[in-house]
């Protein structure tokens, strides 16, 4: 038997905008937890016009519990890498949406909303 890498199919995609993708610890309320603020950059999605200031997923700023978190602190240093200015900040409802890293995680990594 020989292992493969899964795939996903999602039948009759329509775009999620606004709307809570999951629920996480805290019921989605991340005031004092950590988050990424960087250099303005566009979602990766063809035609999507949103343009992020932090590290999201699914338009939705991720955030830490711990502003020490060795995946906060790796998903800082890639966007060093990649030039988009990083910096740790307090997470502030006032910034948008957002999601626990680990809930982001724990539904996939999906990287645009989308709905079946």
């Amino acid at each position: 038997m020989e292992i493969e890498p899964g795939r996903l199919v999602l039948a009759d995609e329509e775009l999620v905008e606004d709307e809570e993708l999951w629920i996480d610890e805290g019921g989605g309320d991340h005031t004092g937890w950590f988050c990424v603020r960087t250099d303005p950059f566009p979602c990766p999605a063809e035609s999507c016009p949103f343009v992020a200031n932090f590290m999201t997923a699914a338009h939705l700023v991720l955030v830490w519990q711990e502003r020490d978190d060795p995946n906060l602190l790796r998903h800082a240093q890639r966007a060093k890498e990649v030039g988009r200015n990083p910096h740790v900040v307090g997470y502030e409802p006032s910034f948008g949406p957002s999601a626990s890293y680990y809930a982001w995680e724990a539904a996939g990594r999906p990287v645009h909303g989308v709905r079946r």
